[in-house]
This record gives C-alpha cells, structure tokens and sequence, in this order.
C-alpha cells in the first residue's frame, strides 16, 4: 500500500544527491577578479590583482601560476611599466576545461 509512495520518494532523494554530488564536475571551473577594474589607472605603476578561483587545478596570470589560498581567494601586487597593459587569468579545473578573464590597466 505504502511501497509505492516510498519508492519513488528514494528514488527521487537519489537522483537529487546525485546531482547535488555531480554539480561540480558539470559546472566547471569559475574564477572572479575583484581588483583590477577594467580600464583602471594605476599611477605608481603597482597592481593589484584580487579575486576567487573555485574548482580550479590551475591558476595562471599572464602564463605566470598563481597559488590560491584553500578558500580559493587569491590576491597579489604587480608592478608595470608605463603604457597600456592588458593582463589574463586562466583558471583549469582537473578535465582540462578553462576559463579565462581579461582586464585592460594603464600606467601613466
């Protein structure tokens, strides 16, 4: 009488935690940069860079890696010579798939 009803309700918990489980093997990597905004000027020529990387393996600015902290917050300051510079993120997570974010500074 009751087995029905029960049956499909562990069914459906099932399906729910497999997909609760799997959403971060689907979704891929992300990665926020806080810091530089977008055509900032920055006259000592220091930058700095800020952001979080989740589900990430690999971090890189500009081909250089960058360490993320456990929370996946990183933050760091580099200095750049006058002119235009455009700097890029790429964040990798563990199957290879990337995402990458750029930003365009100038240092007068």
């Amino acid at each position: 009488m009751f087995t029905k009803p029960l049956i499909v309700i562990a069914v459906l918990v099932a399906v729910g935690y497999g997909l609760m489980e799997a959403y971060p093997l689907i979704a891929g990597p992300k990665l926020v940069l806080a810091s530089p905004t977008e055509h900032a000027s920055y006259p000592d020529g220091m930058v700095p860079i800020s952001g979080t990387a989740a589900r990430v393996v690999a971090l890189t600015l500009n081909g250089a890696p960058l360490l993320p902290h456990e929370d996946g917050t990183f933050v760091t300051a580099l200095a750049y010579p006058s002119g235009g510079t455009i700097l890029t993120l790429v964040a990798k997570d563990r199957f290879g798939r990337t995402i990458t974010t750029t930003k365009h500074i100038f240092v007068p």
